[in-house]
């Protein structure tokens, strides 16, 4: 086993790290829609009230996670446009209190991997000077507070220690065992809903793909929680209620021909000019519902592919990337999983698995053991 994964501790990795904003059960999804624009994974944990103003975070508080995904699906079936983003986080959040654990800042990086493998997607940590670890220095500038760490920032470290690892960053994933074939996936001609309602927790998303005659899976997008990172929540419960996956991903209707601006105006997003006009209404509501926002692109009408097939294409790796390209890919976009396209197929869309953050962990600490 590396070394690096015995001799630091999560308390390492808190060094820089901002003091917890917690987002509670009874805020609104407006509020839940800021919170995880700024978080990673496009998700964000949720807490029951305090019962008093100065009581620190704990992990008994915590709820569960509430996701872009799960704030889409809401509108969706609400059919209220943006009144329904008034609605309490409490309405929508899924309980699960084991997506996070509250660890002692000494506690050892192979155990926090440990834990990241079984499920667990957040630490509650305090940053104080009570571990032994290479920042102990520093650490009493942050005494009682506490941080929140993500699997984005373990990620974040173990690529500044390649080197440590090595050889393992540079050996194609398929030789680590790092794909995981048990993907979720639905056909572009199924409904946008069905497609969300088919979403694992992990990795928060689904691939959206066309099946050849003989049984081969061609990836031409995919519906996932940092796709619709930091999206237009109404534009977006209005496509998924509407279109097909296919149509979702790409941005045009069936025979590719037109822009999705060309659809007609959503009847849950008609109430938002009356809304913005009420007292007290901000008139910058409307810009704020962009449909630019989701990866749909105002464009000509000979321009029948969206933001989606550029930007917004799903990220793809080959079956021989190395861990390290891999590692690169979701960092640089924020990823939660990259799929696995067939090296040895002569198209490169053809699907083979998926790569998320439970898969990476469990190739470094076992290839390296």
């Amino acid at each position: 086993m590396a070394a690096v994964f015995y001799h630091h501790v999560v308390g390492d990795l808190t060094v820089g790290k901002p003091e917890i904003a917690e987002l509670s059960d009874a805020d609104t999804l407006d509020d839940a829609a800021r919170a995880i624009a700024g978080s990673p994974e496009g998700a964000v944990p949720v807490w029951r009230a305090r019962a008093a103003p100065d009581d620190p975070p704990s992990g008994i508080r915590f709820l569960g996670m509430i996701s872009a995904v799960d704030i889409a699906a809401f509108l969706a079936g609400a059919g209220a446009g943006d009144r329904a983003m008034r609605a309490a986080v409490g309405e929508v959040v899924q309980p699960n209190q084991d997506l996070l654990r509250e660890v002692d800042p000494g506690t050892r990086l192979i155990d926090a991997l440990e834990l990241m493998r079984n499920g667990v997607k957040r630490f509650l940590v305090r940053k104080n000077g009570s571990w032994t670890g290479i920042t102990k220095r520093f650490s009493m500038l942050y005494n009682g507070k506490f941080c929140c760490l993500s699997r984005e920032d373990i990620l974040r470290f173990l690529i500044g220690c390649l080197g440590a690892l090595a050889p393992i960053p540079l050996s194609p994933i398929c030789t680590l065992g790092a794909i995981n074939p048990h993907y979720c996936h639905v056909e572009a001609s199924a409904p946008a809903m069905e497609a969300i309602q088919k979403i694992p927790g992990d990795p928060c998303g689904v691939a959206v793909v066309e099946t050849t005659p003989d049984g081969v899976r061609k990836i031409i997008g995919d519906i996932s929680a940092y796709k619709l990172w930091k999206c237009d929540y109404v534009a977006a419960a209005w496509a998924l209620a509407n279109l097909s996956a296919g149509q979702f991903v790409i941005g045009a209707d069936e025979n590719g021909s037109t822009p999705i601006s060309a659809f007609p105006l959503p009847s849950i997003s008609s109430s938002l000019s009356e809304e913005a006009a009420e007292p007290g209404r901000s008139p910058r509501l409307l810009k704020k519902f962009s449909s630019r926002n989701i990866g749909f692109l105002n464009s000509q009408a000979n321009q029948v592919r969206s933001m989606y097939r550029g930007r917004s294409s799903p990220l793809m790796c080959r079956s021989t990337s190395s861990l390290a390209a891999v590692m690169a890919q979701m960092l640089s976009h924020r990823a939660t999983h990259v799929w696995v396209t067939d090296a040895e197929a002569e198209e490169d869309d053809v699907l083979v698995g998926v790569v998320g953050y439970t898969d990476i962990f469990a190739a470094v600490t076992r290839s390296s053991a």
